[in-house]
């Protein structure tokens, strides 16, 4: 009699479930039709946010670069001056930066003081006054200061960063380096996503020269990767219905548009295609089955199945949430303490070699084990906590680990949350910055590298020789400079000419880097005048150096035969950096007072 009350309890409330069931799918069925509004909203909203970002990124890097060359080429106000740049002045560097850096396609424009170009990196064609149809330019010459900005041109439409030149203060010409937007789109279209960007149709007569010659009617395609069957759609669908900043879904795409301005002045578009196919919707439908599984849990809640229920609906949420994280981009730990209890599946696809937890458990407790230890990384200790106290302690800081595996160094953005108290359980959160990281590097490389020795250049000595200075002072500690310079340098251009010169210059800076140790530092931070930065060293030992360094350039005899002079000194009573400098100066200067080809301790 039981066991049929409890039959029937159940068959009622199975009943109970059922009717319950098809009225919250009912419900629910009208809920996702709104959700699918929201999420396609969201969706453009977010693709119209990274093509921003994206561009103002790049519209940045662009900056860095004409900051650089505006600020390292000494050559640069004699050519404006005298209105002439040699062709294919930067055609090395810019081969260079297509080879090592993520610029593949850099232009570079020389301007003067009016606006007219006297020099071109992509044409032979120059000395047009740009100001008479680039507004751009036009604001500039009134207030000549660092600029980015997307622009029309007579070439194309592109990422323009200008930066102005001055000689003794006086204003007279600027730099502009200039960017496309084919490394945005290649980037979009690995996530699956094409794109068209136009010019607005006003600029068509101005286009005398258009590097893509591909036109949506009177519109400008600026990007050659636009997909032509892409291209013909707009046209027959008339492009001008796909300018506002706004989304439709046709024809099976998900198409966002975004408008390229500045100062509010409409300039053209960028336009996406998605395929619908392609759109993750997975957190709608995730979101219906965690209601319906809520609606379960709380109709039974009354009768002893429910704990048969809940555990079953536990089981398959902790599968849910497995899911979840085995389809996250970024490597996701839950960690005890130290320990490590559960990790998704992106984290083998860094942690290669294994292909299970316990097998990496087996050899390791804690990923911080791979941490490197560098400046502005986590470390296993920081502050006296463990790493993972130390990232919940500051929660708004940007916090980043470097990884050394397999021979390779990886970078992570990281961050921790408790999930639970007791115990105490962290989720750790890792999002894989590598490419920017080693992006970064590489434009900082750029920035404090001398193109022609590739030795450190004057830049980085000023930042490195601030901090052994400050560093001394505090500790104690022994610090000296070797300062030298080539005896006769002008003799050797003036009569074997600049090329020469040049070899000369990148032959025995190539011989002094391998005669120094690795804590040594060298810089090159004139034409041809060098600075050794040699830390823990006094400056008897320095002296040592400096007389071996000049004993093997004078027997090299590589290119031509030279001899240098060296000034030496030792860091003093915590003098200023200047004040030390000055002393290793005024012994360069004894030398080559009293015969050159020697070393004077300052």
């Amino acid at each position: 009699m039981k066991n049929r009350r409890s039959y029937f309890i159940v068959v009622f409330l199975i009943f109970l479930f059922s009717i319950s069931a098809v009225v919250y799918i009912v419900m629910l069925e009208k809920t996702e039709k709104q959700l699918l509004v929201e999420k396609y909203a969201n969706n453009a909203k977010n693709l119209q946010n990274r093509i921003h970002d994206n561009i103002v990124a790049k519209q940045k890097s662009t900056l860095a670069l004409a900051i650089t060359l505006a600020h390292t080429d000494k050559n640069l106000s004699k050519f404006i001056i005298n209105k002439r740049v040699p062709y294919n002045y930067y055609d090395d560097l810019l081969a260079k930066y297509s080879k090592s850096t993520l610029y593949k396609n850099i232009w570079i424009q020389v301007l003067d003081k009016h606006g007219v170009s006297i020099y071109r990196s992509w044409s032979k064609h120059h000395g047009d006054n740009l100001s008479h149809y680039r507004e751009d330019i036009v604001k500039f010459l009134i207030a000549p200061k660092n600029e980015f900005f997307i622009s029309v041109g007579k070439f194309d439409m592109s990422i323009k960063a200008i930066v102005p030149i001055f000689d003794n203060n006086i204003f007279i010409g600027m730099i502009e380096v200039i960017s496309h937007f084919n490394s945005i789109s290649k980037q979009l279209s690995r996530s699956g996503i094409d794109s068209i960007v136009v010019a607005d149709k006003k600029y068509k007569t101005q286009l005398k020269f258009p590097v893509t010659k591909l036109f949506i009617d009177d519109y400008y395609v600026a990007n050659y990767d636009a997909k032509p069957e892409l291209m013909e759609y707009l046209k027959k669908n008339n492009i001008q219905n796909y300018l506002d900043s706004g989304y439709k879904i046709e024809n099976g795409y998900f198409i966002v548009s975004y408008k390229l301005e500045n100062s509010s002045e409409n300039i053209g578009s960028y336009i996406t295609f998605q395929k619908l196919d392609d759109l993750s919707l997975k957190s709608i439908k995730d979101f219906m089955l965690q209601w319906i599984l809520f609606g379960i849990l709380i109709l039974m809640l009354a009768v002893s199945i429910i704990n048969i229920i809940l555990y079953m609906v536990l089981r398959k949420q902790k599968k849910y949430y497995q899911k979840i994280m085995n389809n996250s981009t970024n490597v996701v730990l839950i960690n005890e303490g130290n320990q490590i209890l559960e990790v998704n599946s992106r984290f083998f696809q860094i942690f290669n070699e294994y292909k299970t937890l316990k097998e990496f458990k087996e050899k390791y407790n804690c990923i911080c084990e791979f941490f490197v230890e560098d400046e502005g990384y986590i470390k296993e200790e920081m502050d006296g906590k463990s790493w993972v106290e130390y990232i919940l302690a500051y929660p708004n800081k940007t916090n980043k680990i470097k990884l050394y595996l397999n021979g390779r160094i990886y970078y992570f953005l990281i961050s921790a949350s408790i999930i639970s108290d007791k115990p105490l359980r962290h989720a750790i959160v890792l999002s894989d910055i590598t490419t920017e990281e080693i992006y970064k590097e590489e434009l900082e490389k750029l920035t404090i590298t001398d193109p022609l020795t590739n030795v450190r250049n004057r830049r980085y000595y000023e930042l490195r020789i601030e901090k052994e200075v400050s560093r001394a002072c505090r500790y104690n500690e022994k610090l000296s400079i070797i300062l030298f310079d080539i005896d006769f340098f002008k003799k050797v251009n003036d009569e074997h000419g600049h090329d020469v010169g040049d070899k000369v210059l990148m032959e025995y800076t190539k011989l002094v880097k391998s005669m120094l140790r690795d804590t040594d530092e060298l810089c090159r931070i004139g034409g041809e005048e060098f600075v050794i930065i040699a830390t823990h060293t006094s400056q008897i030992d320095t002296y040592v150096i400096a007389e071996k360094i000049r004993k093997a350039i004078e027997e090299h005899h590589m290119i031509l035969p030279i001899t240098v002079s060296f000034g030496v000194a030792e860091y003093k009573d915590c003098e200023s950096k200047d004040s030390f400098f000055k002393r290793a100066d005024n012994a360069l200067y004894e030398a080559k007072k009293s015969g050159r080809n020697r070393v004077v301790l300052g």
